[in-house]
């Protein structure tokens, strides 16, 4: 059912060439459609409904007052500003205008000499000559005039584009828009939902008597009926998208597992109960003929890399070529030593790609892929426009959050020979309501289970004003025959100021532990170089390690028990959890210290507690999306998934549970209903999600 589009905002993505100053600032707020205006509801409301004498106004909150002007003067101490003197039955207010124009002058001078009253919206403060108001909204009014029958909302807005034009703008689409409701009768009651014209209509235009409170908080059942609708937009676009890709046909790897079977025999440990139950998830999902699309977590060191070998064993035992991308030269070189150390010893060529590489090192290795070696791991060089495979069965995307949608799909793009399975590994456990949400078409898997001998970490805070003390534990820590990491501050994303800090932390730590081995590793050194400090640290040949963030993720240095994070109050804490995980893995006690710098801010101090109280990843992860919201957790993948604006997916956890269920109706039953409601919530916007 098309949707009629309103004069001044067309359906479209972005302002046409020609279009009008008006819908070029629509635009920028992304509203293109009368229903894009309809479902565009207030920041905030105001309350106009009432006027307040000026000596009962209270200070420092918005308030109305209706005055009448006494006098009007340009002042020009301390700086050139408007000045008008006004006064009611019960006392006197001064409003002061710093940026003015001729016509206000004019304005207010009418309305002294023409006794009109102002009515005047403002927080009163302590002035030089008493109660003022600066830069308040005014009005002139007749005596008696009527006040509004409704708060006044205040909307999102760009610069240029006034309150009350996108007001008006929202009245006549409110005026002229099929409220019609989306949902029947019976699934309103079921879930306990508002009608959607009603809220719709009172969000715009609250009535006398509101809740007031309620509304302002988002808690009132209007904000819930239009949170469900958001939630139920979202889950439908992203589950069309999911039953979309499960109509495409993909290669169906279902060996009978004679490789897996060899991998395991040889391995010195046994998979946990976790592992062994996310392999079968996916094994599953590689022998059906639609391409697999599904998200691997598991915490720090619960062994994701053993589950994608045994994948990679499952698309060569058909035949098939498997790819396995990693973000950084560091971890993905870690995973090809781990997988050719497993895979070769079962006669399974594995190839190493990586844009380091010397030109013929280089071309020989795209040789390989193109001719058929059956494992390729690399970076960002896999999906660059002169690497072919010959059959790719099975992308692996190791830290996934890590890469854009765009640089997935590339990935997934190299299967000449259909669309390959497609499996995405995370360390940075995702949030149950975020999964549910922003990850609604893809399968979730998650190994919650670390593997047997994993030592506990103990975390420490210690102010940088007790560093001493610190290099002290890690001479101690060595001496003891263990190795520590050192990892410096992260400054304000820049890469260059990183590096210094890198180099000359290192300077200062080789001369406070005189006759130690202190090693330096970072971004901007040559692959083979960054290698050789690792291999050399791996071998015990350095005993400290000074590290930028590079160690982040899949460095595994067993006798290394204590890590030091300096500034740690710069670091997220996905960061953090990743860099505490590097200690811990051998049988030796480990620890984590936390150099803060004071004073530490609320927020600095809020993530220092939650690293500091918790070792699980996933609780973790849980606060720290009630510290920051969404959007870091999501990142590149944003690009391709509805973003949220009025629900919260720590408040509205309950409705994203109802939404999912519905829209799994919906689209079963009743496919013209939801086609409905996209059609309102995302119009001609709705991306199939392809990453």
């Amino acid at each position: 059912m098309a949707e009629k589009k309103a004069g001044p905002a067309k359906a479209a993505k972005a302002p046409a060439k020609g279009a009008s100053a008006l819908q070029q600032k629509l635009g920028k707020l992304g509203l293109h459609s009368r229903n894009d205006l309809l479902l565009h509801f207030p920041l905030r409301y105001e309350d106009e409904t009432a006027v307040v004498p000026v000596n009962e106004a209270p200070w420092d909150e918005p308030v109305q007052v209706e005055v009448r002007v006494t006098d009007v003067s340009i002042q020009f101490r301390p700086r050139r500003q408007l000045v008008a003197r006004c006064e009611d039955d019960s006392g006197e207010l001064w409003l002061r205008f710093l940026n003015f124009y001729g016509s206000q002058v004019k304005q207010l001078e009418t309305a002294r000499d023409e006794g009109r009253k102002l009515r005047v919206f403002g927080e009163i403060r302590g002035g030089f000559f008493g109660s003022e108001m600066v830069h308040p909204r005014y009005k002139s009014v007749e005596e008696g005039s009527a006040l509004p029958q409704s708060l006044t909302p205040v909307y999102p807005t760009t610069a240029g584009l006034a309150q009350s034009a996108l007001r008006k703008l929202i009245g006549k689409a409110l005026a002229e828009s099929d409220l019609a409701d989306t949902l029947d009768e019976a699934q309103l009651q079921a879930l306990d939902l508002e009608p959607f014209a009603a809220s719709a209509r009172l969000l715009h235009a609250p009535p006398p008597g509101v809740d007031e409170f309620a509304l302002q908080n988002h808690r009132h059942p209007a904000w819930r009926r239009i949170k469900f609708d958001e939630l139920l937009a979202q889950q439908l676009s992203l589950r069309r998208a999911y039953l979309a890709r499960r109509e495409k046909g993909a290669p169906r790897l279902d060996a009978p597992g004679a490789l897996a079977r060899q991998l395991l025999a040889q391995l010195s440990f046994q998979l946990t109960g976790a592992q062994q139950r996310v392999w079968q998830e996916i094994a599953r999902d590689l022998a059906e003929a639609h391409p697999m699309q599904r998200l691997l977590q598991g915490d720090v060191g619960s062994g994701k890399t053993i589950v994608a070998a045994l994948a990679a064993c499952q698309a060569i035992e058909c035949g098939w070529q498997a790819a396995f991308m990693a973000p950084t030269e560091i971890l993905a070189e870690q995973h090809y030593k781990k997988l050719s150390a497993w895979l070769e010893p079962l006669g399974i060529t594995v190839a190493w790609l990586s844009g380091s590489l010397k030109s013929a090192k280089k071309k020989a290795a795209q040789q390989e892929a193109a001719a058929g070696a059956q494992l390729v791991v690399g970076t960002h060089a896999l999906i660059q426009a002169d690497v072919d495979f010959l059959r790719l069965g099975l992308a692996i995307v190791d830290e996934q959050h890590r890469f854009g949608v765009a640089q997935r799909l590339e990935l997934r793009k190299k299967g000449k020979a259909g669309i390959p399975h497609q499996l995405m590994m995370s360390a940075t456990p995702i949030p149950r309501t975020l999964a549910m949400s922003y990850y609604a078409d893809l399968d979730v898997s998650v190994i919650d289970e670390l593997p047997p001998g994993r030592t506990p970490i103990r975390t420490k805070l210690v102010s940088d004003a007790r560093r001493d003390e610190v290099v002290g534990a890690v001479r101690h820590a060595v001496e003891s025959g263990r190795q520590a990491y050192w990892v410096c501050p992260l400054i304000e994303e820049s890469e260059k100021l990183d590096l210094q800090a890198a180099i000359d932390t290192h300077a200062i730590l080789a001369e406070e532990l005189e006759g130690l081995s202190v090693g330096l590793v970072h971004g901007r050194l040559k692959p083979d170089e960054k290698a050789a400090t690792m291999a050399a640290f791996a071998a015990g040949e350095i005993q400290v390690l000074v590290a930028t963030t590079v160690i982040e993720v899949g460095v595994d240095v067993p006798n290394a028990s204590l890590m030091v994070i300096e500034h740690a109050e710069r670091f997220g804490l996905a960061q953090l959890h990743q860099l505490r995980g590097r200690v811990g893995r051998g049988a030796h006690e480990s620890a984590c210290v936390l150099l803060y710098a004071t004073p530490l801010s609320q927020t600095g101090r809020a993530r220092l507690k939650i690293i500091y109280e918790n070792t699980d990843g996933f609780e973790i992860a849980r606060q720290d999306l009630q510290l920051r919201g969404p959007g870091e957790f999501v990142g590149a993948r944003q690009s391709g998934v509805p973003l949220l604006r009025y629900a919260d997916l720590e408040m509205d956890a309950d409705l994203v549970e109802l939404a999912r269920d519905l829209a799994e109706r919906l689209l079963r039953d009743d496919p013209p209903r939801a086609e409905r409601h996209l059609r309102r919530w995302l119009g001609s916007r709705e991306e199939l999600l392809k990453a």
